[in-house]
C-alpha cells in the first residue's frame, strides 16, 4: 500500500477512530486501526469487539492499493504533531514508513487480515434521520446512563422507533432524560426497540457533531449500525430489559411553572456554590412571584439566589442534587423550560414542549 494522504483529513478520522480503540487490553492488534486504500480514498477502521467505526479520508491520491494495520496512538502523534500538509503512508509488507517533507518513521504493524472485522451498513437503513436531530436526542440522554450498575440494561441509552418518531431514553435510577424527534424516512413500519451502549453512543455524538446530512440507522437483533457523510458506527446490543420508564413518569404533578432556562441556570449554579457532600443539594423556594434558591455548607456558609417566577400556588419547597439540575438545563435548547412539581417528596419534571422529558428525584435538606 501506498498513498499521499492529506494531513488534517487524516487527524480529523484519527481523533474519532482513537475515541474506539481499546486502550487496555492484552491484544495489541485491538489497539491498532486499520488503512484500506478505496475508491472513494482511504479507509480507517477501529473496533473494541463492541464498538466499531469506520471513517474515509478523501483527500487521498493512491499510489498503489493495499492496507495497512497500525498502532493507532503512534500514528495519531505522528500525525498530529507534524507540520507538512501531506502525509505519506508506503507499507511494504515488513514496516510501514511514513514521510513527511523533513522527517521520516518506520513503524512495525500488524497483518491487517488478523483484524478483525469492522461492520459497515449492508442492505436497506431501517430508518433515517437528520444528523442534527439525532445529536440532540444525544445530548439530551447521554449524561443520565448509569456510570457503575449490576443493572446492565441501563449502562446504555434505550433507542424506540415509534411510527415516524425515534425516542431516546436513559435513567441512573436517580434521574431519567427522555427526548424525541421525528425522522426523515421510515423503510420499516416495525416498531423497535434496543439498547445501546453508552460508549458507543458517545462516539456516536462526536462523530455527528460534524455531519451536517441525512444519517441512515439499521437495527438487527444484536446491533445497530448509523452511516453518512463517509462515516460508519456500528455496535452490539446491551442485553436485558429497559425498565418501564413511561409509568414512573408522575401524572398528578399539579403544579406548573415556567422558568427562563438562563435564567434559572444561572441561579442554580450560584446557589450550588456553597452546597457540597454534606449539605446534598440546593432547596428551591416557591412563593408568591418569586423563587428562592439556597444552599449551606458546615462551616463554609450559606448562599441564596432569587429570581421572579409565574407562580401564585400554595408555597412548595423541595431540594435538588444541583448537577442534575445544570446538566439538563445545558442541554434543553429552549428559552423556556416548564417545572411539574407535586410536592417536596415527590420526583420534580421538567420539559421543554413535548421533545425532552426530564424527571429527577429529590433529595432531603437538613
Amino acid at each position: 500500500m501506498h498513498a499521499i494522504v492529506n494531513r488534517s483529513g487524516l487527524v480529523e478520522v484519527l481523533n474519532l477512530a482513537t475515541s474506539v480503540v481499546a486502550s487496555r487490553t492484552p491484544k495489541d492488534i485491538l489497539k491498532s486501526v486499520r488503512l484500506t486504500t478505496t475508491d472513494d480514498g482511504l479507509l480507517i477502521s477501529a473496533t473494541d469487539l463492541e464498538v466499531g467505526l469506520r471513517g474515509v479520508v478523501r483527500q487521498v491520491e493512491v499510489k498503489s492499493p493495499g492496507e495497512s494495520l497500525l498502532p493507532a496512538d503512534k500514528l495519531m502523534q505522528i500525525a498530529r504533531e507534524s507540520m507538512d500538509e501531506t502525509l505519506s503512508i508506503e507499507d511494504d509488507g515488513e514496516k510501514c514508513h511514513i514521510t513527511g517533507q523533513d522527517s521520516i518513521f518506520d513503524i512495525y504493524g500488524h497483518d491487517p487480515h488478523e483484524y478483525p472485522p469492522v461492520p459497515d451498513l449492508e442492505g436497506p437503513a431501517d430508518l433515517e434521520i437528520d444528523s442534527q436531530v439525532l445529536h440532540r436526542l444525544i445530548e439530551r440522554t447521554v449524561f443520565s446512563v448509569a456510570k457503575e450498575n449490576t443493572r446492565y440494561a441501563i449502562n446504555g441509552v434505550l433507542w424506540e422507533k415509534r411510527g415516524r418518531k425515534l425516542s431516546l431514553v436513559a435513567t441512573d435510577g436517580r434521574r431519567l432524560a427522555w427526548a424525541t424527534g421525528s425522522t426523515e424516512r421510515v423503510n420499516s413500519d416495525d416498531d423497535r426497540k434496543m439498547i445501546v451502549p453508552a460508549k458507543t453512543v458517545s462516539v456516536l455524538q462526536r462523530v455527528l457533531g460534524s455531519i451536517e446530512q441525512q444519517v441512515a440507522v439499521q437495527f438487527s437483533d444484536n446491533q445497530v449500525v448509523v452511516a453518512g457523510a463517509g462515516y460508519t458506527v456500528s455496535s452490539a446490543l446491551v442485553e436485558g430489559h429497559f425498565p418501564p420508564y413511561e409509568e414512573v413518569i408522575p401524572q398528578d404533578n399539579d403544579k406548573r411553572i415556567e422558568l427562563p432556562t438562563e435564567s434559572f441556570l444561572s441561579a442554580v449554579r450560584r446557589a450550588s456554590l456553597l452546597a457540597n457532600d454534606q449539605s446534598k443539594g440546593v432547596r428551591l423556594h416557591f412563593g408568591d412571584g418569586k423563587l428562592v434558591l439556597s444552599s449551606r455548607a458546615p462551616e463554609q456558609g450559606e448562599a441564596t439566589v432569587s429570581m421572579v417566577v409565574d407562580y401564585a400556588g400554595p408555597p412548595l419547597e423541595i431540594g435538588f442534587n444541583p448537577v442534575f439540575l445544570t446538566e439538563a438545563l445545558r442541554v434543553a435548547a429552549s428559552p423556556i423550560v416548564t417545572a411539574e412539581l407535586k410536592d417536596g417528596m415527590r420526583p420534580g419534571i421538567f420539559r421543554v414542549g413535548g421533545d425532552f422529558v426530564y424527571l429527577v428525584m429529590p433529595v432531603s435538606l437538613v
